[in-house]
């Protein structure tokens, strides 16, 4: 039926007025809507049909006209896009049909990519882009530390600077050198955890240069003037630390005390510090030269001559005297703590049993050629003596004034009894100041040195029996009592 009424309404329908907007409605068998409205049409009466239907239907087509509007007014925007979508989609279609077959073509090529990615960074594998990776990665997390031990030379190399500018007296440089030595001991500790690293070695290696430059600065700081012995004790102390090497050389002390070269370089270093002082006197040496010059071309033997040589040789006494005496306790307190009065000349003595042990040691090493040495102080005395007595056979004969010379020599015996209180006393030896180009004159100066130490054994046997005491050691008479007198 509803087929029916549709042929019978589609020649109104046909001629509707051609300015309507309204198309013409699908069969009821296309459209349930048309099919519906007709079951509708149905069940109205007539007077409906004339009346009411026309009203209804152009209320509904007001009503859906007002809802077609609002819709337009809020979403215009996504019919504009859905519009030039739609427009756009002849060609979107084979682009895109195009475009997943170029895809379906790499896929092939893709997974074989990925496959060789595996093969390659697989972790079952030994791989050598991967561990190069992996470096480069802990590298990056580890670039603080690096840079860390990267300072670390430059760290020790400023602490060595400050600490030499500082010098070796004050504490800021005794703690600068500490922290040096720490900052050094740590290094070595690093090559020893990686000796492997070329970083490490490369920060080792700077490292040593500063601990070089340290060596040098604190063998320098030996010859200073005036050394005390608590700096003396410091430097010794942080050499055995810098250059253990030194300490390590095959040495025998005194009472089997190893000293190893320390000893020997600090009585070198003191040694030229002593020689350094007694350069000052050049100004006076010269003038005593010219003296010099004089008696010789003249063989003036005339009272009156030798003021500018008894200046030389009375301010250069006294410089011997003092330094002689500091070097050699300074030694004894550093380097032989252990022993109260120790006698040098006794320590050949104990010396050759010493050697004795150590002659049977030398089989064991053959290729040593600096075995067994002897202490340092066993002859560094004689050194001494030796420069005292050349300057004294060299100047001492320009002076003619015979009072005069027995003040000299009676500076030089305190000198003497100054260096027997630590085991020293070279008094004895200045008995062979006997020259063969002016014999008469050499003996001359021997008798008066014999002549002093009698007079000077007399004031000390009278002091003893006024004081009552059993003993003058430690003073000049002692030490010239003790002394076999020369004829």
């Amino acid at each position: 039926m509803d087929d029916s009424l549709y042929e019978l309404l589609t020649p109104h329908l046909a001629s509707t007025s051609p300015t309507t907007t309204l198309s013409r409605p699908r069969a009821p068998e296309q459209d349930a809507t048309t099919s519906r409205y007709l079951n509708r049409l149905t069940t109205l009466s007539l007077e409906s049909l004339a009346t009411t239907e026309t009203q209804s239907l152009a209320q509904s087509s007001h009503s859906t006209l007002l809802s077609l509007q609002a819709l337009s007014n809020r979403s215009h925007k996504v019919f504009i896009t859905s519009a030039d979508n739609l427009s756009n989609l002849r060609t979107s279609i084979p682009e895109l049909t195009r475009e997943s077959r170029r895809l379906q073509a790499a896929i092939p090529k893709l997974d074989e990519e990925a496959v060789q990615f595996s093969t390659k960074y697989s972790r079952t594998a030994e791989n050598v882009a991967l561990t190069r990776r992996k470096k480069a990665m802990q590298l990056a997390r580890n670039v603080d530390r690096l840079s860390d031990i990267l300072e670390l030379p430059t760290l020790l190399s400023t602490a060595v600077s400050a600490a030499a500018a500082s010098g070796t007296a004050g504490a800021s440089s005794s703690t600068t050198y500490s922290s040096a030595l720490d900052l050094y001991t740590h290094i070595k500790r690093l090559q020893t955890l990686y000796p492997d690293s070329p970083l490490v070695k490369d920060v080792a290696v700077q490292a040593e240069d500063a601990m070089k430059e340290m060596t040098t600065n604190l063998i320098t700081s030996l010859r200073a003037q005036n050394l005390r012995l608590a700096a003396a004790m410091r430097t010794v102390g942080w050499l055995r630390r810098v250059a253990p090497e030194l300490e390590n050389l095959h040495s025998e002390g005194e009472n089997g005390s190893s000293e190893g070269a320390l000893g020997a370089l600090f009585l070198t270093c003191r040694l030229a510090n002593l020689v350094s002082t007694l350069e000052a006197l050049d100004p006076l040496r010269e003038l005593a030269d010219q003296e010099t010059q004089r008696r010789t071309r003249n063989a003036d033997k005339q009272g009156g001559q030798g003021q500018q040589t008894e200046r030389f040789l009375k301010r250069y006494i006294e410089i011997f005297r003092e330094q002689s005496f500091a070097i050699v306790s300074l030694y004894k307190n550093i380097f032989i703590p252990d022993q109260s009065e120790p006698d040098l000349a006794t320590a050949g003595l104990r010396g050759l049993d010493a050697r004795a042990k150590m002659a049977s040691s030398r089989q064991s090493r053959p290729g040593d050629p600096l075995q067994c040495l002897p202490s340092a102080l066993s002859t560094f005395p004689m050194h001494l003596v030796q420069l005292l007595t050349d300057t004294l056979r060299t100047y001492l004969p320009n002076i003619q004034n015979k009072t005069t010379r027995e003040s000299l020599l009676t500076q030089v015996l305190y000198c003497a009894a100054s260096l027997g209180r630590l085991g020293g006393d070279f008094s004895m030896i200045l008995t062979e100041l006997t020259d063969t180009e002016d014999e008469n004159e050499e003996d001359s100066i021997v008798y008066e040195w014999e002549e002093v130490m009698r007079k000077h054994r007399a004031l000390a046997g009278r002091l003893e029996q006024l004081t009552g005491g059993n003993s003058t050691a430690g003073s000049p008479g002692g030490t010239l009592r003790s002394a076999s007198p020369v004829h």
